[in-house]
């Protein structure tokens, strides 16, 4: 009797979910212990792709033995001989650079489809030094029900090598880690073991390349190590140092233990399912307890997003703050469009054109705009040049600023080398889109003295002068908050307003000026923020994935719980 199908299916949609929330979890940011954090979630992913989920759907599938080890311990050399011909290669220099190849009985070849276990490796049917193949090789000698995979060195000098045999390991339903009396006592293949053990992963340990005579003391050490390190329940196999045949083979004798046992295992399907199951519940345990350090670890994605949004706010709302500023209080009202606003007003045409009163004033008036066009125009292309500068000066600044705080929070360094130098500046188009804004915002001024003309017959008078008229408008905005006007010549553009529309109606006229201008640069200045705002939601840091990866290791366990009472309640008699 065997556990309810339904069991396993719930929990092969429980790991499904786990997998979706951790892809779903990525840690981009440089929060103190992300680095280890993030090859954490890397490996729980990869162990999901690479056995988990494969494993879930297909138990019945044949027990892979992942023959992994120290450098030079034979274990090519020991695969060939339990197989009983040549199928990989031994490596005669190190380190070696080859595909792992999968050995299997040919009736089951269905299990190791590019669907199946390890689908990230291409399947190929020969020898090849692409280590991102699996070359899968069908031989009668390998019972039905077992299938043995050649791994890499895990202590090669190569990294990919070691990171493929750390791969290949953890997709194994049971390690045969081979050692010799020269390496046994190394301290990376041991890492491994204890990952082995944390895991639940069975293991077996092949002690091999020992000469005759130290079998005895180099065995016993070992086992001693083996049970100090959890590890005594794992069988220890003894391989004497000895010759090996034309074929490079060893003696049959040598390994019949060995191959005796797998093939025990391959013929036996309560014991092989009993090596899964130990295997694919200790993985599943351990996974589910990994998973809530990484939901610990959004939670400090996050926040260091939030400090970097909050970094980019607090230096364009400062930039916003001076642009305005500047934009009312005179600050601009110097250099060139102090001049041609002198060249304008300074003639004294537009003042004494207001002197009269009665019915010839609207007649002055007329007088004084007409024929101002092209210095109105000058005043106007002065305006643009100098709130544009403005603008350009403060987003370089804001743009600098925040750079600087995003360094010294140190959690974007690799945000900030993806974006390049460019980010420290205002965009490239900035000046252009200023430009048109004030170009928009001027447009809008004249609109507003064809709106607001408070006595409709003076239209016919003012029809060829709403553009000087605009531009003092224009003058009066930049500068409503100078705490001395006559200083920049302001007043005059003032005098001239109040007397064409009234005091409250030309003070109306200057605020909704006022409130356009701020509009547009408070525009333009979020504009450039969104740039880095756009690099930080790139990050896909969401408050909510926390809180799906724990929930989904929860469920793991939960059907963890239930699948283990299921197996319990079907070996009862």
């Amino acid at each position: 009797m065997t556990a309810p199908a339904d069991h396993d299916s719930r929990m092969l949609t429980a790991l499904v979910q786990l997998h979706d929330a951790l892809q779903a979890a990525p840690l981009p940011l440089d929060v103190p212990g992300t680095v280890e954090l993030r090859a954490a979630r890397e490996q729980l992913i990869a162990q999901l792709e690479d056995y988990l989920l494969p494993r879930q759907m297909t138990v019945a599938a044949p027990l892979l033995v992942v023959v992994g080890g120290s450098t030079g311990a034979g274990k090519s050399t020991l695969v060939n001989s339990l197989v009983g011909h040549r199928v990989t290669t031994p490596g005669l220099l190190r380190p070696t650079t080859r595909s792992p190849v999968l050995v299997h009985h040919p009736d089951d070849a269905q299990w190791f489809g590019q669907d199946r276990l390890l689908p990230g490796l291409v399947r190929v049917d020969h020898s090849t030094d692409d280590r991102s193949s699996l070359q899968l090789v069908a031989v009668e000698s390998v019972p039905p029900g077992l299938a043995i995979l050649d791994a890499p060195d895990v202590d090669s000098v190569e990294a990919e090598n070691r990171r493929l045999a750390a791969q290949l390991l953890a997709a194994a339903d049971l390690w045969l880690f081979v050692t010799s009396a020269a390496r046994y006592s190394d301290q990376v293949p041991w890492q491994h073991l204890k990952q082995a053990a944390d895991r639940g992963t069975s293991v077996a340990v092949v002690l091999d390349r020992t000469a005759p005579d130290a079998v005895p003391t180099v065995a016993a050490h070992l086992a001693r190590m083996l049970a100090a390190r959890g590890l005594k329940d794992s069988p220890l196999f003894t391989v004497a140092e000895s010759t090996v045949d034309a074929d490079g083979l060893l003696a049959p004798t040598l390994v019949a233990d060995v191959r005796a046992w797998l093939v025990s295992l391959a013929q036996d399907p309560t014991a092989r399912s009993a090596v899964v199951r130990q295997t694919l519940d200790g993985s599943v345990r351990l996974l589910a307890q990994q998973a809530h350090a990484i939901a610990d670890a959004v939670g400090g994605q996050v926040a260091a997003a939030e400090d970097l949004r909050s970094a980019a706010a607090t230096a364009y709302a400062e930039a916003e703050r001076a642009t305005l500023a500047a934009a009312t209080d005179a600050t601009l009202l110097r250099g060139e469009v102090a001049g041609r606003w002198r060249e304008l007003a300074g003639t004294g045409e537009l003042l004494r054109s207001l002197e009269g009163k009665g019915g010839r004033l609207r007649d002055r008036i007329a007088s004084a705009v007409k024929g101002t066009g092209q210095q109105a125009d000058r005043v106007s292309i002065a305006i643009e040049s100098a709130v544009e500068l403005l603008v350009v000066d403060h987003a370089e600044a804001a743009a600098t600023a925040t750079v600087a705080a995003w360094r010294e929070l140190g959690t974007a360094d690799q945000v900030l080398s993806a974006a390049g130098a460019g980010l420290g500046r205002a965009s490239s188009d900035l000046r252009r889109r200023v430009e048109g804004e004030v170009r928009a915002w001027q447009q809008q001024l004249t609109e507003l003295v064809r709106a607001d003309d408070p006595d409709r017959a003076t239209s016919r008078y003012l029809t060829h002068g709403t553009r000087g008229l605009s531009v003092t408008v224009a003058v009066a905005v930049l500068a409503a908050d100078a705490t001395d006007p006559a200083a920049s010549g302001a007043d005059l553009a003032t005098t001239l307003l109040d007397g064409v529309y009234g005091a409250p109606h030309a003070a109306q006229l200057v605020a909704r000026g006022r409130a356009d201008l701020a509009r547009r640069v408070t525009g333009l200045l979020a504009d450039e923020q969104r740039r880095f705002s756009a690099l930080v939601d790139g990050l896909a840091v969401e408050a909510d994935a926390g809180r799906q990866v724990r929930s989904a290791a929860r469920r793991v366990d939960d059907r963890r719980f239930e699948q283990s009472r299921a197996d319990e309640g079907a070996i009862q008699p």
